[in-house]
């Protein structure tokens, strides 16, 4: 299946794994409209793609995004950005349904930070940095920042990050839950490439629905977040990889999934 090409994005598929790395190195990877609007249609061409199972996104060793171009938005008027709706593209990497692993190293701040909390798995290495620096500029987070980020690090952490707009390090990230591991900055993308490979060999339909799961958790109650998992659940028994995985581990042999 042909991917979209962009002058903003470095693209490649191995091993069942849809790789994406941000390149736009001369602004640190800022984040102008063109390379949102690229990267989501990218995203969503992998989505579609039954050869892809799993997906990896990541920027460059000084920084995976710096945050928005400020430059296209100074001049902006309210009426102006409400007309071009920056975050329209933004909501549709909510609709992903494969799973993406994002390799952050160096600055991830502002729409940076937003992009990898977008993302299902974050790994960072030691030199990365987290923030949302919106503050400093007269605005605030307004691509899932204030929202995302108290998920992940609880009200007392996201409310001293958004106000004073300083960043942290990856180990404090990794202590307030914010990423999964925090990896040597040579071995990231090796380790980040390992995992997504991994999560390419599990069952794509299950992986999904489990994704979409735990995603939920985070914007319902307990009783209806129950159900909704219930629901999954039960209907993972309609999939031959629910018989083949069921099969292989009664065998003693590895389950050879096919996403039916």
């Amino acid at each position: 299946m042909a991917h979209l090409e962009s002058d903003f994005l470095k693209v490649s598929n191995e091993k069942g794994v849809g790789w994406i790395r941000l390149h736009r190195p001369e602004v640190l990877n800022a984040l102008n409209r063109q390379m949102v609007a690229d990267l989501v249609g990218l995203l969503e061409s992998f989505d579609r793609d039954e050869n892809i199972r799993a997906i990896l996104l990541t920027g460059g060793p000084k920084a995976f995004a710096a945050g928005a171009d400020i430059g296209e938005m100074a001049q902006a008027t309210s009426v102006e950005m409400l007309h071009l709706d920056p975050f329209a593209d933004w909501d549709r990497i909510r609709h992903i349904s494969k799973p993406i692993v994002a390799a952050v190293s160096g600055y991830a701040l502002g729409g940076g930070c937003e992009l990898a909390m977008a993302c299902d798995l974050i790994l960072a290495s030691e030199s990365a940095k987290f923030g949302q620096p919106e503050i400093n500029i007269g605005v605030m987070p307004g691509a899932g920042g204030t929202q995302r980020l108290t998920r992940a690090v609880g009200k007392a952490r996201a409310m001293e990050m958004v106000l004073t707009g300083k960043p942290i390090t990856a180990q404090e990230a990794l202590q307030a839950g914010l990423v999964n591991r925090v990896i040597p900055v040579e071995k990231l993308e090796e380790e980040a490439m390992k995992l997504a490979e991994e999560l390419a060999s599990k069952p794509p339909v299950a992986l999904r629905l489990a994704k979409q799961a735990v995603l939920k958790a985070a914007e319902v109650g307990l009783e209806e977040g129950l159900d909704y998992e219930q629901k999954l659940f039960y209907f993972l028994f309609s999939t031959e990889d629910q018989k083949e995985g069921m099969q292989a581990f009664s065998e003693k042999r590895r389950p050879l999934f096919r996403g039916r």
